[in-house]
Formats: C-alpha cells, structure tokens, sequence
C-alpha cells in the first residue's frame, strides 16, 4: 500500500510539473505576443529623421531648413538630421525621397523647380510631383527684387515699363539662368505688361548681377536678401518686390503687382513626404510644424533671411501647387522655356 501510495504522489507531482512548465510557456507566449504589437506601434519618432535639402549648403533652402530642423529637433525629442543633395535643378534629391521608405523618416525640402515650373519645362522626372509625395507643410516664400542699376534712368516700375514700350527689345533682363525664378517672372511681367524685353541668361546670379553693375544688362530678378547689401550701400535701385505683400525690411519698396497686378513671382519652400506615409505620422508633424512657424522667434528668424512664413497644411498646399501650375503653365509654355 506504501508503495502504491508513493508512486501514486510521484506520478501526481510529475503531472503537476508538467502543467506547471506548460502554463508558465503560455503565459510567455502571451507576454510576447501582447508585447509584439506594442513595440510595433511605438510612439513616432523614436529614432532620428533625415531631411533631404535637395540644394548645396549655404544656400536660402538650406539655411531655412537648419533653423527649422533645430526647432522640430526639440518639438518630436529626435534629431532632425540635414541631408543635402544638391544637382539637376534639386530634382536630384527630390527624387530620392520620392522612392525612400514611407515611413516618416525621410523628409525633403519642397519647392517649386523640382515640383511645379521644373515639370512643367520638360525636366525628366523619376517621381510624379503630386501623386508620390504627401506636401504637409507650405513653409513660406521668397520674393526677388526687381532691380537696376544706381544710374538706370528708370525710378520707378511704370518708368520702366515706359522705356520698354519706346524701345521695343531694348531692354535686357538677367537671371540665375534658363527657367530660373528670376527668369520666370521676367516672362510673367513681359506677358502682363505687353512689352518686349531680351532675357540673358547666365550660370549663377552672381555673374548676372556683376554685369548688372558694370551696365551690361538693365535689369535683373534677384532674391532681396542677396540683393539687400547692395541696395543698402546704393549701388543698385529697387523697383520692386514680387512677393504678394511688400516686405518688412524694404516697407518702402512697392510690391510688382502695384503697377502690374497678377505679377507675383516668389521662390516658395515647403515640407514633404513619400507618398503613402502613415496619416497618423502626417497629422504629427503638421501639428508641429504649425507650432514651430507660429512661434514669434521662429517667424523673427525667418522673416531676417528674407523669407514670408506662409504655414498652410497639406489641403491649402495642395491648392497652392495646383494654382501654381496654372499660373506658370501659360507663361513658359508661351516663352517657350525648356530644360532637357
């Protein structure tokens, strides 16, 4: 009977083990696999994020995403890393985001050569403008001033527009070159106004405003905070703004549009995403964004690089590239503006 008894609780202690061993493998079954999702649904971001600036360093883009970067740094807990590939008219590094992983870690710096004008001249493109990415952010733009030299006769836009109807082709117009900015809103005021102008091109906006001051050329479409310096000392006059608002810094500069209405030419920069990016991680960072451009020292710092904060989501940027391509659409394809 002793026996009987012994093997009996031996046998109902093995049983007890081996329940014991399976209930513990179930509940670290269950542990992990509740723990499974929660890892993958960890909070955005938690790792650092890379914002391709599709332009060399040193440049308005550049500077503009640095002091955002900083600030979005500190608003999402997670560096905001500058990445810039510059090349082929800032298609180069637009593409690339175009095809990175949609998951909220790659950024691009948008703007208007790479997702509008560019196109619209015949730029072969690896990515469709509107359909492969999502434009959360316009940031703001830039105007360009419409600039003669110190001893130009013309003071004024209307006096320049009045030369250009008494000589017909005399007038010339430097840019940073074919399809640039400067070269666009040069068309734009030719077609509105109805005067005829020779547009000369050159490698840079450095040359054109070089030859600008030596008298080669009468005038020139230049980004006013490079144009600042010179208009400062009086080595050159400004005639105009193109922006839709007369800037701060130059409140006695008229806009274009005041002599020529609808000639509004600014460089514009927003923030984009690869197509198909989560719509919660999109909402985050509209949500910062708007914080960081509706903070006083942020559109200070902007507003000293020349630059208008605009701060419109992805609905009124979406509207304000369809407007841009029907605006530019007509004047290139009427000047006849093609980049192979």
């Amino acid at each position: 009977m002793e026996g009987s008894s012994a093997l009996k609780n031996e046998a109902l202690g093995a049983w007890l083990g081996k329940s014991l061993r399976a209930g513990l493998a179930l509940i670290m079954g269950m542990a992990c696999w509740s723990a499974g999702p929660a890892h993958a649904q960890a909070p955005y971001p938690n790792k650092p994020i890379k914002w391709i600036v599709p332009f060399a360093p040193g440049g308005s883009g550049d500077l503009i995403a640095r002091v955002l970067a900083e600030r979005l740094t500190q608003a999402l807990g997670q560096p905001v890393v500058i990445d810039n590939r510059g090349g082929n008219g800032s298609v180069l590094g637009t593409e690339l985001a175009a095809k990175a992983t949609p998951d909220g870690y790659t950024w691009v710096l948008s703007n208007g050569a790479a997702i509008t004008t560019g196109p619209l001249m015949g730029q072969n493109l690896g990515y469709k403008p509107l359909d492969d990415f999502v434009h959360i952010s316009l940031i703001g733009s830039f105007a360009n001033a419409l600039i003669v030299r110190a001893d130009h006769p013309a003071r004024s836009v209307q006096d320049l527009l009045n030369l250009a109807r008494e000589q017909p082709g005399k007038l010339s117009y430097g840019s940073a070159g074919v399809g640039s900015a400067g070269n666009l809103t040069g068309e734009l005021l030719k077609q509105l106004a109805k005067i005829q102008m020779v547009h000369v091109p050159y490698k840079g906006s450095g040359p054109a405003l070089n030859d600008l001051l030596g008298g080669q050329i009468d005038l020139m479409f230049n980004a006013l905070i490079a144009s600042a310096p010179h208009i400062r000392a009086g080595r050159v006059r400004a005639l105009a703004v193109t922006g839709a608002q007369r800037d701060r810094e130059f409140a006695q500069v008229p806009t274009l549009a005041e002599t020529v209405p609808g000639a509004v030419g600014d460089a514009w920069f927003g923030l984009s995403v690869p197509a198909r990016t989560p719509p919660a991680v999109v909402e985050r960072l509209r949500v910062e964004m708007v914080k960081v451009l509706s903070a006083p020292e942020s559109r200070n710092k902007l507003a000293e690089m020349g630059m208008q904060t605009l701060n419109l989501g992805p609905r009124e940027f979406q509207d304000f590239l369809v407007q841009e391509n029907r605006k530019w659409a007509p004047v290139i394809r009427s000047a006849q503006i093609r980049i192979e």
